[in-house]
């Protein structure tokens, strides 16, 4: 299906940017930042500037900015963690660029967190031979860091800010971008004139049913970059977050306990105390995030039970409070004090490492349509994401994006509507969008979580394409429909792609 908007649909109002940046997480704010003040910029959000998988974000940022460390260490274990599967020449760009965009969000005041001496607190997570990683607020690196862009970008006078947008299509005139038509506040739709889109959408847990992100996770940018013809590698890689918080009531999202916890000395055991990562990988409990995964599933298979344990009572409860206060604060909420309990974790889905592919300026195979953060493949994550390269990812390949708009004569020419004609008119309906979800849901738990076979898979596909199927015969208009087509598009796309790997790489793992 090229259109999700129906061929009636009424457009309440055109408006015309020269640029269009949606999604208002990290990668959003950053390239819109770096847009030139001469251009018209709109940010889409489709919620607010708090709901996103960025402002949910704790680890921290990895760049090579120790004394003992370099790009090519800060590469070597990016590829390391990517299983072989990394581009070389995007890890290359990441690990040189990276430590001078953590010098811009300094001087942009982002208040990462420093030691006694007044330098940056550098910690160590999993798949890292080196400490690289600066936090700020402990364990609330992306609040921080989304707060102080999007103040800066309040302060703008070539920024516009749009809320409660959710983006339905990307229009395009002989692979060329001409515009979108979006939905505002659950009602109208506006169609926006412009030549470059930046596709900033973030993650797709919402295709799964225990995962970390928000609810707005639901892969819109790539599901409306797929409908416009975009090319889309990798995202049959998804990343199984080894240690979401075990609740015995499920809660609407997976609370993360931040691989920083390992990192500061918090270890993997069992129900029995024992702890079972030394004997899997030489890192342990800081072994890349995929083997830990399945480190854990296999212990569960074990020794039975659905979680295991994070120990981290060896650290003092004042230095618990002060380096993991959303933590501390969240498992109280749980009744769990972690200076003195066990934390209850298991694997959950966190992390897309494939999306739109693109190039080292975040182009696509679209002319006028660029992506970056976890909607794009920049190439950088391979099989298995290196913990913490994501927000650095966000703002390396977003700056970069904006500097080649910069750079490319980016100001808008469209002088007609680009709405195209003789979209179908499809019937108007209204499917149990919530039955239509859990049932995804469900495959996708249950077929493409951290161990999958090929005849799970293969039942999935066809019972995720009879749904889309149903989805793309109407059309009702309002988000909960755009929304259920998407994570039915994009959970028939990652099945499609991990029925054609049939070898185990990376996170791709198959019995």
């Amino acid at each position: 299906m090229r259109y999700a908007i129906n061929g009636n649909i009424s457009i309440a109002e055109v408006l015309e940017y020269d640029v269009v940046v949606v999604g208002a997480g990290i990668a959003g704010l950053y390239t819109a930042l770096n847009i030139d003040e001469n251009l018209s910029c709109l940010i889409l959000a489709k919620e607010s500037i708090e709901i996103s998988n960025s402002w949910l974000a704790q680890g921290g940022i990895a760049a090579a900015i120790g004394g003992d460390d370099t790009p090519r260490f800060h590469l070597d274990d990016t590829i390391a963690a990517g299983a072989g599967l990394c581009d070389e020449e995007a890890v290359t760009v990441l690990v040189n660029e990276g430590p001078g965009d953590i010098a811009n969000l300094m001087s942009l005041r982002v208040p990462f967190d420093l030691d006694e001496y007044g330098e940056l607190q550098i910690t160590r997570e999993g798949g890292h031979h080196k400490n690289r990683v600066v936090h700020a607020g402990g364990d609330a690196t992306g609040r921080e860091t989304v707060k102080t862009l999007a103040h800066i970008v309040s302060l703008r006078k070539n920024i516009t800010f749009s809320g409660h947008s959710c983006l339905f299509d990307i229009l395009t005139d002989r692979e060329r971008v001409t515009g979108a038509v979006i939905r505002c506040n659950d009602s109208e739709f506006l169609l926006i004139k412009t030549n470059n889109i930046v596709i900033a959408t973030g993650g797709i847990g919402q295709v799964y049913k225990s995962s970390t992100n928000p609810s707005v996770a639901t892969g819109d940018g790539l599901a409306a970059a797929m409908r416009a013809g975009a090319a889309v590698t990798n995202i049959e890689f998804i990343q199984f977050h080894p240690t979401g918080l075990w609740t015995p009531v499920r809660e609407s999202r997976d609370f993360l306990i931040s691989e920083a916890v390992r990192g500061e000395g918090g270890l993997l055991v069992n129900s029995a105390g024992e702890r079972f990562m030394e004997s899997v990988h030489e890192l342990g409990e800081l072994a890349p995030r995929d083997v830990v995964a399945r480190g854990i599933v296999s212990e569960l298979q074990r020794g039975g039970g659905d979680h295991v344990y994070i120990d981290i009572r060896s650290k003092p409860e004042d230095y618990l409070k002060t380096r993991f206060p959303t933590i501390y604060t969240e498992c109280l909420r749980h009744g769990i004090n972690i200076a003195h309990d066990r934390i209850p974790v298991r694997p959950v889905q966190h992390y897309l490492m494939g999306g739109i592919s693109t190039d080292l300026h975040g182009r696509t195979n679209i002319s006028g349509l660029f992506a970056c953060g976890e909607a794009a493949n920049t190439g950088v994550h391979g099989a298995n994401r290196l913990a913490s390269n994501s927000m650095l990812e966000c703002l390396v390949f977003g700056r970069r994006a904006a500097e080649y708009i910069n750079n490319s004569g980016a100001a808008s020419e469209n002088a007609a509507n680009p709405l195209p004609q003789g979209i179908p008119e499809r019937p108007l309906a209204v499917p149990e969008y919530s039955a239509v979800r859990a049932a995804i849901k469900d495959l996708m738990d249950t077929n493409c979580a951290v161990v999958r076979t090929v005849p799970g898979l293969k039942y999935a596909f066809e019972k995720v394409t009879a749904a889309l199927a149903k989805l793309e015969a109407v059309f009702d208009g309002s988000n909960d429909y755009i929304e259920t087509l998407n994570i039915a598009t994009v959970a028939k796309a990652i099945l499609e792609a991990a029925i054609k790997r049939p070898e185990s790489i990376g996170s791709h793992y198959i019995v």
